[in-house]
């Protein structure tokens, strides 16, 4: 199977080497010289990676073959894809990877039905479920531990316990010092009338 581990960047430097966006919790294994890794679009690749280095935070790569500034500039916005055994789990039992998570059900920790997971989408602060619902809409679920309690590949769910207007609107809770100003004020107002 298929997964996608990073995404390349820009060139960094003139030497060939480019930034990446990793998306693996395992970058030392996915992304270490000597991997060949397939690319989307496929015409960029494969590509081998020849060195890998941290700088000011962030991964440097360079590939066989990319020895300049416009050749690793080319290959900016290349995802980079590595073979996975379908059966092989991530070290940390508390980390998944995104084809475990998909069409797992999503259930309120009563056993409410909320949807199935449809998508995962990474950003670079959390990562977030796409849940398509049973009426055909999506809701769009943060996966951090306050709210997605429990992962159950045995049971094929997702327990979640979301914060009041996550999943139903109408129980949104909106709370500003704002609004809670204006009531008091409106409070003396009225008791100035009386």
């Amino acid at each position: 199977m298929q997964l996608v581990v990073a995404r390349i960047g820009r060139a960094h430097g003139i030497k060939g080497e480019v930034t990446v966006e990793v998306r693996t919790d395992e970058p030392e294994l996915r992304l270490a010289p000597g991997a060949v890794l397939a690319t989307e679009p496929a015409t960029a690749g494969p590509l081998t990676i020849e060195t890998g280095r941290v700088h000011s935070g962030r991964l440097l790569l360079r590939f066989e073959g990319v020895r300049d500034r416009t050749a690793a500039e080319a290959l900016r916005n290349t995802l980079l894809i590595a073979e996975v055994d379908p059966a092989e789990l991530p070290e940390d039992p508390e980390e998944f990877y995104d084809h475990q998570l998909m069409d797992l059900d999503v259930v309120l920790v009563d056993g409410t039905e909320i949807g199935r997971i449809t998508e995962i989408t990474h950003l670079p602060s959390q990562d977030l479920f796409i849940v398509e619902r049973p009426d055909g809409s999506e809701v769009m679920i943060p996966f951090v531990e306050e709210i997605v309690t429990e992962i159950d590949l045995d049971e094929q769910r997702a327990v979640i316990t979301p914060p009041p207007g996550l999943i139903d609107g109408s129980q949104a809770v909106i709370a500003s010092s704002r609004d809670e100003e204006g009531d008091g004020d409106e409070a003396a107002e009225s008791g100035k009338d009386a």
